[in-house]
C-alpha cells in the first residue's frame, strides 16, 4: 500500500497491521467500496476538464483512466 503524504509512519504502520489482520474478503470488500466512491469523484473532475463532453464521453474517459489501455476494448477508447 503507498502511504498518504500527510500519513506519518507510526500512523502507516498502524493501518497496514490492521489491514493485514483482516480477512482476505473484508479488504477485497473495502477495495470495492472505494473503487465505487472513487468513480463519482473522477467524473466530477472529468466533467470539469471537459466540460464539452456528452456523457458517453465522459464514461469512456473515466474507463480510460480507470484501466490499462490494452484492457479497454477499442470502440470503448
Amino acid at each position: 500500500m503507498m502511504p498518504l503524504g500527510d500519513t506519518g509512519s507510526e500512523a502507516t504502520a498502524l493501518q497496514r497491521a490492521i489491514h493485514r489482520r483482516l480477512g482476505g474478503p473484508v479488504r477485497l470488500r473495502l477495495a470495492l467500496e472505494m473503487s465505487v466512491a472513487a468513480r463519482p469523484l473522477t467524473l466530477a473532475r472529468l466533467r470539469l476538464r471537459y466540460p464539452h463532453y456528452s456523457e458517453q464521453q465522459l464514461k469512456r474517459a473515466l474507463l480510460r483512466e480507470s484501466f490499462p489501455p490494452d484492457s479497454v476494448p477499442s470502440p470503448l477508447r
